[in-house]
């Protein structure tokens, strides 16, 4: 029925009391809730790693670790993790590899490709496209999608048949939209990087993007997310979004529509700026889920709210 509806199923389905979990610290807010408020009251477990320290992902590992989990790229930073090191360590672990694709989708990245089991997409973001419906969707070894089926036709987070029809008509334009998405996202990127009111900017094909190469190994282009930190702290923040004239402000992505959020002042308001950082979420942080628009609407009024 919706992204979250595709993480609980899959891992309701393939775990049981005492298993435990290593994921990525840089996860969606509300997978981040199911490990540490919901999993534990069932005696599930999970260990975060730093996705900039991937060196010490093997560390967290017990004999009672099932799966291995992370989004790549993260949402809202933007930081990219390699998957065939992910499939290497699941591998030799013994691990079932469950990544979030929904930033990339399968147009632009294929996770089992490198050895992932599962891949789960928000299908209300680009997959939809367009801000319509809701939907969630897991893919992957057929031994593994057999048991969440059934968990889910048991428990009832199904998607509705007029949702499923209206998501196999987009997937016939998918390419097309991301294409031009991507497009944009980059011409948005270079646009943000060499402005003054700009401390620096995260877009997976930009080369100054700290894991650019392994972008390059992995993702067909650099999706649509933008990520940049506005100078002024979570002030500046907020000003860059009042001054905002034709984008939409809004916690979604992936739409037709040019997006943009300012995470401290709004999705991530009630974490301490501690546990802000520790997901790369700085102050200022801006996330821009470029649309289709002309490009030169788009900068146009990304930089008159960035002088206003």
């Amino acid at each position: 029925a919706t992204g979250m509806a595709a993480v609980f199923s899959t891992f309701a389905a393939l775990l049981k009391s005492g298993d435990h979990i290593v994921s990525a610290r840089s996860v969606f807010g509300s997978t981040h809730a199911l490990f540490m408020n919901y999993f534990p009251k069932w005696n599930i477990t999970t260990s975060y790693f730093d996705v900039n320290e991937p060196e010490t992902i093997e560390s967290f590992i017990t004999p009672n670790t099932k799966i291995l989990y992370a989004e790549t790229p993260t949402n809202p930073a933007v930081d990219i993790i390699d998957l065939e090191l992910l499939g290497t360590i699941a591998k030799k672990h013994n691990l079932i590899l469950v990544i979030d694709n929904c930033f990339a989708t399968p147009y632009l990245q294929q996770p089992i490709k490198y050895g992932a089991h599962l891949v789960i997409h928000s299908a209300t973001k680009l997959i939809d496209g367009q801000g319509r419906v809701l939907g969630g969707i897991t893919v992957g070894n057929a031994d593994l999608i057999r048991e969440i089926y059934l968990f889910s036709r048991n428990t009832g987070p199904a998607l509705s048949p007029f949702n499923a029809w209206i998501l196999s008509k987009s997937l016939e334009t998918l390419a097309v939209r991301v294409d031009k998405h991507c497009d944009n996202a980059l011409k948005v990127a270079e646009f943000l990087e060499s402005h003054p009111n700009v401390n620096w900017v995260k877009y997976p094909f930009l080369k100054s993007h700290p894991q650019y190469e392994v972008a390059k190994k992995q993702m067909k282009l650099g999706g649509n997310i933008v990520a940049f930190e506005v100078k002024g702290g979570i002030d500046g923040g907020r000003k860059f979004l009042n001054a905002i004239k034709m984008c939409s402000l809004a916690a979604n992505l992936g739409d037709t529509r040019t997006i943009v959020t300012h995470p401290s002042s709004t999705t991530h308001s009630k974490l301490s700026e501690a546990d802000r950082l520790q997901v790369s979420i700085t102050d200022g942080l801006v996330r821009i889920s470029v649309g289709l628009e002309h490009i030169d609407d788009i900068i146009s009024d990304l930089k008159q709210a960035l002088e206003h």
